[in-house]
């Protein structure tokens, strides 16, 4: 899978979806980091990637309406850093189910501590 990571996405879960396979680019290799979230949406669909990130301006639905994108992932920690390993043990069990990217084109998912939720 190919993702492009947003400017707020740590080090650890890159590395974390790097060591399970997945390709990873960040923002900031192709666009300055104060771009604007129109640019790195597009920047995402240039390079035929899920966008990842922490940031909830992309869960913005008619914004960013999902049908129009490869794939939106909204991490949902809510600047709780302790949160990380809990969502991305549960984000990397949804990859291993779902590892077509046709599965996340058109789609926002949101994942949450608890609970993963997908928008259309």
């Amino acid at each position: 899978m190919r993702f492009l990571a947003d400017h707020c996405v740590s080090n650890s879960i890159i590395q974390s979806l790097r060591d399970a396979g997945h390709e990873v680019h960040r923002v900031g290799k192709h666009l300055p980091v104060e771009s604007e979230d129109f640019s790195v949406i597009d920047k995402a669909q240039e390079l035929s990637a899920i966008l990842l990130t922490l940031n909830g301006d992309f869960a913005d639905i008619i914004a960013f309406p999902p049908f129009k994108f490869k794939g939106i992932v909204a991490l949902q920690m809510r600047n709780r850093p302790q949160l990380t390993d809990t969502l991305m043990k549960r984000f990397l069990s949804y990859l291993e189910l779902h590892p077509s990217p046709d599965h996340y084109r058109g789609k926002l998912i949101w994942v949450e501590p608890g609970r993963i939720r997908v928008r259309q």
